[in-house]
């Protein structure tokens, strides 16, 4: 399954950076985050300093349109 980018910035809405993938997938799962993607979240290792580290993480996971 591919993550759609707006899912995961909507899953991330009020991140507070620098934050560790732990953080991130607690804030994901609070959010009401795909599973998938809390998975992948818990999974990065060291700090994010903002959304571009987020997207560059997920890189491999990450879809365009929902059309696709």
């Amino acid at each position: 399954m591919t993550m759609q980018v707006t899912d995961v910035q909507k899953a991330l809405a009020g991140a507070d950076y620098p934050a560790s993938g732990d953080q991130l997938a607690e804030l994901a799962r609070r959010n009401g985050g795909d599973d998938e993607l809390i998975e992948e979240l818990s999974r990065v290792d060291g700090e994010m300093t903002g959304p571009d580290d987020v997207m560059r993480s997920l890189k491999g996971s990450l879809g365009g349109s929902r059309d696709d």
